[in-house]
């Protein structure tokens, strides 16, 4: 079995946890700039702990990452080698209007964008671009709280317009937030919240949601007018619930938790809100700040395709006796451990028919055309003395996960874009915020104290995945 042709292979990657140079020609700072590494993590990306600022007291190893903002053209090529068809990036916002809402954009930054995207098409690779990768511009969290304020809408749409009138003729394919559902698990990574005492938690996060549902919307319908014949799609942190018995309470547990990924993609798809999350935020006395004309504008900026993350799938419980045996792996989402799985050097289940599951569920909930845009192991890489890296146990992810994307499109009749594997090149891990969690096939000389050289090298499954690439899918030995 193969892909059809034209499929879109390649890899990911995410401004704030590549390019570094956090501060470098005019670049203004982000939420993602100041959550750092170590223990106080979780509390600040949660909205929990207050920072706003980067201090000396924390390691914030994104304010270099692997500089690829230095490196950009060593690394297109080094993606190129491998054949790439598709490359997925995202903008950093402050490179581009370092206050969120500047009336003029950064001139370096649209610069740094249009060299980067042109390196792309000298190799015809597409550049499939995320607006917004977990970035909120810190001077519009300290003016409006974040998208707490529906005046992040408007400072949303002129940094999607910059995008567009500078980038349209270089990029047909957009994604406009990255895991949007994140934003209920990871408050201030996802959308800049910071929580007061007494506040209602859950009001603020699906009133915060609510702003970027209709920033959305109102995204894919400036973006068809200014760049006929585009593609927009919305991106969400994916991965089936399984119920951890078949008591009909796990089961029904494991239907809620899938609803509350599914809310956002349901709006930005269907174009309107589903009647379960009305009857929810009503029975959490959630009332929604709208205006008259919101309906509408949800109603004509759905997307025009599902893209999503997968990196495992997630079993749950309500019997006491399973939920003490909960699963390491993403702090984010509650689980229990799956007795049928094994798991990552960190925690996370590997489940390769999860995957098919997950692009079956969604075709089937949406009818719109699918786009695997992260899939990755996370591992502890060792050089050899000769500068290689046998990465086998990465080959073997995805080896697996492609047998099942192969079977969901071939079998199954998935409509599927493309896949573009996380991490081909090291980076910071967005989950704990370090390097020594590696997902590259190409290692970066970067440790988790900040010393290395940034030398690029090859390691075995930049080999594999290249063959992979040639053979559309055919040839994964």
């Amino acid at each position: 079995m193969k892909m059809p042709d034209g499929f879109l292979w390649g890899g990911a990657t995410a401004a704030n946890q590549c390019e570094g140079a956090y501060d470098v020609d005019g670049r203004g700072l982000a939420n993602v700039d100041v959550v750092p590494f170590g223990p106080d993590r979780f509390p600040v990306a949660c909205g929990e702990m207050k920072m706003l600022e980067c201090d000396s007291q924390h390691v914030y190893p994104s304010h270099e990452a692997i500089d690829m903002y230095h490196h950009y053209r060593e690394d297109i090529a080094l993606l190129a080698g491998m054949g790439f068809k598709c490359y997925r990036l995202s903008i950093a916002w402050t490179r581009i209007l370092p206050n969120g809402d500047d009336d003029t954009p950064n001139a370096a930054g649209i610069a740094f964008y249009r060299s980067l995207f042109e390196e792309c098409r000298k190799y015809s690779i597409e550049p499939l671009v995320t607006i917004c990768h977990f970035d909120a511009p810190i001077a519009l969290i300290r003016k409006y709280g974040g998208w707490k304020d529906r005046r992040m809408v408007d400072a949303f749409l002129k940094y999607c317009r910059v995008l567009f009138e500078n980038f349209g003729g270089l990029v047909k394919y957009w994604l406009t937030f990255n895991e949007i559902n994140m934003l209920l698990h990871m408050p201030f990574m996802g959308a800049g919240l910071v929580f007061e005492p007494g506040e209602n938690r859950e009001q603020v996060k699906y009133q915060a949601a609510h702003h970027e549902l209709v920033a959305s919307a109102k995204a894919v319908r400036l973006a068809h007018e200014l760049m006929p014949g585009c593609m927009v799609g919305c991106m969400l942190a994916a991965g089936q619930y399984y119920p951890r018995t078949c008591n009909p309470a796990d089961v029904h547990e494991a239907f809620e938790r899938d609803r509350d990924n599914y809310f956002f993609i349901d709006v930005q798809s269907r174009g309107a809100y589903p009647a379960w999350a009305k009857k929810r935020m009503e029975a959490a006395g959630i009332t929604l700040d709208t205006l008259p004309e919101d309906d509408a504008v949800l109603a004509a900026g759905t997307v025009d395709f599902i893209s999503f993350s997968y990196y495992s799938s997630r079993c749950v419980t309500v019997d006491p006796e399973y939920m003490s045996d909960s699963a390491q792996g993403n702090a984010a989402f509650q689980a229990v451990s799956n007795p049928y799985l094994k798991a990552s050097e960190w925690g996370w289940p590997i489940d390769p028919m999860g995957l098919r599951i997950t692009l079956n569920t969604l075709y089937d909930r949406y009818q719109k055309p699918l786009f695997i845009v992260e899939n990755g192991l996370g591992a502890v890489d060792t050089v050899e003395a000769d500068g290689s890296v046998h990465d086998s146990y990465r080959i073997d992810y995805m080896r697996e996960h492609i047998k099942a994307m192969l079977d969901a499109v071939n079998l199954d009749g998935v409509p599927l874009m493309g896949y573009t594997m996380w991490g081909p090149i090291d980076l910071v891990s967005a989950s704990t915020g370090e390097m020594k969690k590696r997902y590259g096939m190409i290692y970066v000389d970067k440790n988790n104290d900040g010393t290395g050289t940034l030398a690029r090298s090859k390691k075995d499954s930049y080999y594999w995945y290249k063959k992979v690439i040639e053979t559309n899918g055919e040839d994964l030995g």
